[in-house]
């Protein structure tokens, strides 16, 4: 296989560029350098990936440097790692110093030091990104493939370097069930035996980390596939026993998408914690360190699923669906939506999002004391009198309004 006329085919003239100067100042350095990992992986897929990682065998931080002044383009720098990001327009460049890994403990952060680029393919997840194509100027387009990750990619298999693979690592678990999932791919037969014996190891991994890795798994194309996935292999009990990747969800996260556009991670999010308790949506939340704004989404969804009875019969006014649902979360009212099974329910909560929310009364608090309303609680209360009288069209122009609020908030003479 021509892997140089494969970069050249596949990647843009601005990226070739880069990644030949990378070349030809590693030559000049005497050092080898390479472009590895998961790009390397979907060149041969024939997938697109500008996320460009490049490992040197000598100093990435001084090479980066120097192309960051070149390009003028912002560096981010990891001093402790030996790893620096470069930004551009169109792509992302990370150059690393070529190393090697050591586990103090199941979970821990590795501690790293410089090594070959053997040694940094032998550290790495799975086999398909174990690869390197050499970058140096005169090796141009070489594979340096020790691990038989091409062999692997051929086989459409998904499998780990060395036994203790999840047990150093455990957010592998996750990884791989995205890997394979997303590529239509399975896991070597030894992988998937050591996932399932070691599954228990997520336990080891900090919530941030796993939050992390269940973040990236919602921002697939197809999340339910992994989520379901996962839910087969035991891995989502791990994370709380009470979520479940069936069929159910394979449905709403399909449902999801029926309008043509990528839904946000929170609306999957929401759907993956709908069937839980408002106890056991807490206990998930706290446990993978969710942010404010997530946490107020999933928590609202499982909340809102407890009332949504309240807007099953024909003659709910406009002004009590409001009421219900204001204050909520829209992507807890989406949710709850798409999983409603009620006709009636649905046809309210769509209501609600399409056009009582928007609804505003042109009379404001200034306008009340005018009239001479009293300032406080009673402007409060005339003003969400008013509005659920205009959800309910029993106002509908300013002179309506003004009549509503002498009628009902002010003494007549």
């Amino acid at each position: 296989m021509d892997i140089k006329a494969l970069l050249e085919k596949n990647l843009p003239p601005e990226v070739l560029e880069v990644l030949k100067d990378v070349g030809e100042r590693a030559r000049r350095y005497g050092r080898e350098v390479y472009l590895v990992g998961g790009v390397v992986r979907d060149l041969f897929l024939g997938r697109e990936n500008l996320d460009l990682d490049v490992v040197i065998e000598g100093d990435a931080i001084g090479l980066t440097k120097e192309l960051a002044e070149k390009y003028r383009v912002r560096m981010v720098s990891h001093i402790r790692f030996g790893t620096a990001k470069l930004r551009f327009n169109s792509f992302a460049l990370d150059v690393a110093t070529a190393r090697t890994e050591s586990y103090g403990h199941p979970g821990a952060l590795p501690t790293v030091r410089p090594g070959t680029i053997l040694e940094d393919l032998k550290r790495r997840d799975f086999s398909i990104n174990a690869m390197a194509v050499c970058l140096t100027l005169g090796r141009f387009g070489e594979l340096f493939d020790p691990l038989g990750g091409k062999e692997d990619l051929d086989r459409r298999l998904v499998r780990v370097l060395h036994e203790r693979s999840f047990i150093d690592d455990a957010t592998r678990i996750l990884r791989g069930i995205r890997y394979e999932q997303r590529l239509d791919f399975r896991f070597e037969e030894g992988t998937e035996r050591l996932l399932r014996r070691d599954v228990k190891m997520l336990h080891t991994i900090s919530g941030d980390r796993l939050r992390h890795e269940l973040e990236r798994t919602l921002e697939e194309g197809e999340p339910e596939k992994a989520f379901r996935r996962a839910g087969e292999l035991g891995v989502l009990r791990e994370l709380h026993p009470a979520l479940k990747g069936d069929g159910w969800l394979v449905r709403m996260f399909r449902r999801a998408r029926q309008g043509g556009t990528k839904p946000p991670a929170e609306l999957y999010l929401c759907l993956l914690c709908y069937r839980l308790t408002e106890r056991e949506a807490e206990q998930f939340l706290e446990h993978l360190n969710f942010p404010a704004r997530m946490t107020k989404a999933v928590l609202d969804t499982v909340r809102l699923r407890q009332k949504t009875d309240e807007l099953s019969s024909e003659g709910v006014k406009p002004s009590v669906v409001y009421k219900l649902l204001h204050g909520y979360d829209s992507t807890a009212i989406r949710a709850n939506l798409l999983a409603a099974e009620s006709p009636l329910v649905k046809r309210h909560l769509q209501l609600y999002l399409s056009k009582l929310r928007y609804v505003r009364t042109l009379l404001d608090g200034v306008d009340l004391a005018v009239l001479g309303v009293p300032m406080g609680p009673a402007t409060g209360e005339a003003l969400n009198a008013l509005r659920a009288a205009k959800l309910d069209g029993e106002v509908r122009t300013r002179r309506d309004e003004v009549e509503f609020v002498r009628s009902r908030f002010l003494k007549q003479d």
